[in-house]
């Protein structure tokens, strides 16, 4: 018997479509169903929920402790995945979901610098028992990613890199964190307006948090939401742009 879904998977010819709604699913969604090998039941999964940023690579980065499940099966065998799913849809079958296959690392005492500056963006009560507790930030490296879009949109993206342009050209470093501090610190009519157009909570001011190629995430309270440009930006003169306009669209 012929079984369709291998069929979809056989398929090399990915369209950038394709990998641009993979890579808008990862950047749209900052958790996901980590599972590691169980150190404590060897052959079996363990999986739980994790919240997650990109690194300047296009890199899940995790802040885990070093007492968790997680560290103890990731010391003993670093493959493991990532499962990130549309959130609140009605039927998940029908939505996209993306599973990273991985090898995860602890990060160099070199890199914890940049790392934290960044996940401190985007989950600044992490902060406090980063410094308390015996925390650590691991990389997920991509080994192959499968996307899937709905019913019968199976691929397995094979050589594809899902970080973009920008992201692997400034994210993470001077030109996007500038760009985030010159948003919040001039430009908070401009995301107020950025969060009355999209139909955002208002109990509180919306920070910008970080920016990438297909669009930016704000936090407002505890939540993180990510809206995207019109089209994808490859230069920080294309996100001004992108953000300039935007800012003047009216409802």
């Amino acid at each position: 018997m012929i079984d369709r879904d291998e069929i979809s998977l056989r398929s090399h010819n990915v369209s950038e479509k394709v990998v641009k709604h993979a890579r808008e699913l990862l950047l749209k969604e900052y958790r996901g169903v980590l599972s590691t090998h169980s150190k404590a039941m060897p052959g079996f999964p363990f999986g739980s929920v994790v919240p997650y940023c990109l690194d300047a690579e296009g890199r899940p980065l995790i802040l885990i402790s070093r007492i968790a499940q997680h560290t103890q099966n990731l010391h003993k065998d670093a493959k493991c995945s990532l499962l990130v799913g549309e959130r609140e849809a009605e039927d998940v079958q029908a939505v996209g979901r993306l599973t990273l296959l991985a090898e995860a690392r602890p990060l160099r005492d070199e890199e914890v610098a940049a790392a934290a500056t960044r996940y401190y963006r985007y989950f600044p009560d992490s902060a406090d028992y980063h410094k308390a507790h015996d925390f650590d930030f691991w990389c997920l490296e991509p080994v192959r990613w499968r996307y899937i879009g709905g019913f019968g949109a199976i691929h397995w993206l094979d050589g594809v890199n899902l970080a973009n342009p920008f992201a692997a050209s400034v994210s993470g470093g001077d030109g996007e964190h500038s760009m985030v501090e010159h948003m919040n610190a001039d430009h908070a009519a401009a995301i107020a307006h950025y969060v009355e157009q999209a139909g955002l909570p208002t109990h509180e001011a919306a920070r910008m948090v970080g920016i990438d190629s297909e669009g930016f995430h704000l936090r407002i309270g505890r939540g993180l939401y990510w809206l995207p440009f019109p089209t994808s930006c490859n230069t920080a003169l294309d996100v001004r742009q992108a953000l300039v306009a935007l800012a003047r669209a009216s409802h």
